[in-house]
């Protein structure tokens, strides 16, 4: 092993290990509020360097058609996660098809690569597959997501983020698996998609009913500007946001009621 790909390594595995640690916080603690988008904006930089470092990984040192896959479908998801936490109600702009665009160019781009690579150790054909028709699937969608009218985007896209953020965040999981566990592959293997799949469900369940709570007090923190604090209000017990940028909810227990 040579020193840069030692070097490589060395970022890949310290930038994984401070990703699933991030994203299994984030799964953890309270949602929406300003801390979970700081912690989601240092998920999304320990992403990218996980996967970029894998794609420096799998062209210049070691050619594993499993990572290949893995590195597309996570970063595709997570960035397209991040996106609808920005976009919310809007539904996709340009910037969304562009990315789709290039998520297709390479899934088709892999396929013959994928057709001669050797498949061996964590690498069996049934995973790799599997894996790359959930890139189709998520293509799919983002294409036709096009088509859906603007109100739909207003109770989807919460869902959406959690799809596709779990699914980056196990999607991490499910390569460290296939990387230090030898034993009962493919099903080792395949094992974090399923707990990444009950995770999302039970997340959509919680969502489920009061998407437009959720979806208005998280899109109040993502549109606060960073030098902006919450500031506790006098009667409640929650934060709210200043007046002069999203303006609080009012609730019974606020001066505006007791007023009257």
């Amino acid at each position: 092993m040579t020193l840069l790909h030692l070097a490589n390594l060395s970022v890949h595995i310290g930038a994984g290990v401070g990703g699933i640690s991030l994203g299994m916080i984030q799964l953890a603690r309270t949602k929406g509020d300003v801390r979970h988008q700081v912690l989601g904006q240092r998920f999304m930089a320990a992403l990218l360097t996980v996967t970029g470092s894998a794609l420096i990984g799998t062209i210049a040192f070691r050619f594993m058609p499993l990572f290949a896959v893995l590195t597309l479908l996570t970063t595709y998801v997570g960035v397209g996660g991040w996106r609808v936490a920005r976009t919310q109600s809007r539904g996709p702009d340009p910037i969304d098809m562009l990315w789709s665009l290039f998520g297709l160019g390479a899934a088709i781009a892999l396929v013959p690569i994928l057709m001669r690579g050797p498949f061996h150790g964590s690498s069996q054909p049934a995973v790799v597959w599997s894996t790359l028709s959930a890139v189709g699937v998520l293509l799919a969608y983002d294409f036709a997501r096009w088509t859906f009218p603007r109100r739909w985007f207003a109770h989807i896209w919460l869902p959406e983020h959690i799809y596709k953020m779990c699914s980056a965040l196990f999607g991490m999981i499910s390569a460290l698996v296939g990387n230090v566990v030898r034993w009962g592959q493919p099903w080792s293997q395949i094992a974090p998609s399923a707990v990444g799949m009950l995770v999302i469900f039970y997340w959509w369940w919680r969502v489920a009913g009061k998407p437009a709570r959720s979806g208005r007090r998280l899109a109040q923190t993502l549109l606060q500007p960073r030098s902006e604090k919450p500031e506790w209000g006098r009667h409640s017990a929650q934060p709210v946001m200043g007046a002069k940028y999203i303006p609080a909810l009012p609730t019974p227990t606020s001066s505006r009621y007791s007023s009257r």
